[in-house]
């Protein structure tokens, strides 16, 4: 392809096509640089499209998230298809960046210029969050974190621990643990359960906490329940009775390890921890903030 583009008697109307192979070629053997180089000079052209796709794909590998910015604006116009959903994942990988080096002041406008692209956008509420907590402001988390409800409320198990934890640093463990049952009640999860779990165990005691787990299995019979009704019951029983609890746990632990994964809508990638960036595909929000076993329940 490099010989093709250099030929002198290639016809004008032939050279876009050739360079956009030559482009592929360059990013298949992952020389990125010339590659970008290539895919710039194809915007003006009937590749548009397909150069900035690669783009983006380059600069996402890349993490330059300014670039990936700016191209997504780009490819929205050729398109017309938003890309709003991918330029709030690149402005919170800003500000993740800016939060790894000590500088909260500086990831503060781009979780804010995050929601302004997508009001929706989960990720940036939990790290204004995870901002207010670190500067020792809990009020101000929870705040962050209970907007959530209004964008996506099957996310707000991503935080429930988080949330459990701001209320116990302000001494205020039984709101935290009323609001969570709350949040359990109307949009079930394995995480709100163990964090409701957790509370109830320090503010009301283990038979609370049992109740809780039994009351919840009835409700939503899954495996992973079982697995907390166990753990709820290993609290309260006695030594010799704790190690025929012990062993069904380990046998059901056996069987749920597989289950507690989440799973990629788009590609079926599984992973134990949630991502918002598939590592799989590369498509962003992918992820259900279900685990496998809670997926097939009624949302």
């Amino acid at each position: 392809h490099q010989n093709l583009v250099e030929r002198p008697d290639l016809a004008q109307e032939q050279k876009p096509a050739a360079l956009f192979e030559l482009g592929q070629d360059y990013f298949k053997a992952g020389l990125h640089d010339r590659a970008e180089e290539l895919f710039l000079k194809l915007e003006p052209t009937t590749y548009a499209e397909q150069a900035l796709r690669f783009l983006l794909e380059i600069y996402e590998q890349e993490k330059e998230w300014h670039k990936a910015i700016d191209v997504a604006g780009r490819l929205e116009s050729v398109t017309g298809r938003s890309h709003q959903k991918e330029i709030a994942n690149f402005c919170c990988e800003l500000a993740i960046n800016e939060m790894m080096h000590s500088r909260p002041d500086a990831a503060r406008p781009h979780l804010a210029e995050a929601l302004a692209h997508h009001r929706l956008c989960v990720r940036a509420n939990l790290l204004l969050g995870d901002l207010e907590a670190a500067a020792g402001r809990p009020e101000e988390a929870i705040e962050a974190w209970k907007r959530i409800e209004g964008q996506s409320p099957q996310h707000l198990g991503l935080v429930s621990d988080r949330l459990y934890n701001a209320y116990k640093q302000r001494s205020m463990v039984e709101e935290g643990v009323n609001l969570l049952r709350g949040y359990l009640t109307k949009y079930p999860s394995l995480d709100l359960l163990n964090a409701v779990f957790q509370g109830m165990v320090e503010s009301r005691g283990s038979e609370a906490a049992y109740r809780l787990v039994r009351d919840e299995l009835r409700r939503m019979p899954t495996l992973l329940g079982l697995d907390k009704l166990l753990e709820a019951q290993m609290l309260e029983a006695p030594l010799e009775r704790r190690r025929d609890l012990e062993l069904v746990k380990e046998l059901v632990n056996q069987h749920t390890r597989g289950m507690a994964m989440y799973k990629c809508d788009n590609c079926g990638f599984r992973a134990r921890q949630y991502y918002w960036h598939c590592p799989a595909c590369a498509e962003w929000e992918t992820y259900s903030p279900r685990r496998t076993e809670e997926a097939k329940l009624p949302a």
